[in-house]
C-alpha cells in the first residue's frame, strides 16, 4: 500500500459532544472498567447502536413461496431434545 492510501483508510475526524455531567461520569466510570479511554468507549458504543439500528431497518424480499416454507416452519414447535432441556433448565429468577 502506498502512503497515501494509509493515510486515507486511517483519517479520523473530530465529533464534537456536549453531556451532562452525570451521564459524562457514567460513560468514565463504564470506560475505566473496560481499561479504555473515554473516546474509544464512546465511539464503539456509537458504532455498535448504529449498526444495530441499520440491521433492524434490514428488509429481506422473498417470493410468496419461500415466505410460506419459512412462517412453516415458524409455526412448527420445537422437538429436539435441547429445547427440552433449555425449557426444563431451573432459572436464575425463580430460587
Amino acid at each position: 500500500m502506498s502512503p497515501s492510501t494509509v493515510k486515507s483508510e486511517q483519517s479520523t475526524r473530530a465529533v464534537s459532544l456536549r453531556v451532562r455531567d452525570e451521564i459524562r461520569g457514567l460513560i468514565d466510570q463504564a470506560a475505566r472498567i473496560q481499561g479504555r479511554s473515554r473516546s474509544d468507549f464512546m465511539i464503539d458504543a456509537a458504532r455498535r447502536a448504529a449498526e444495530e439500528t441499520l440491521l433492524d431497518q434490514t428488509l429481506v424480499r422473498v417470493d410468496q413461496e419461500t415466505y410460506e416454507r419459512f412462517l412453516a416452519v415458524l409455526d412448527q414447535p420445537p422437538t429436539e431434545a435441547g429445547y427440552q432441556r433449555l425449557m426444563s433448565a431451573p432459572t436464575p429468577w425463580s430460587d
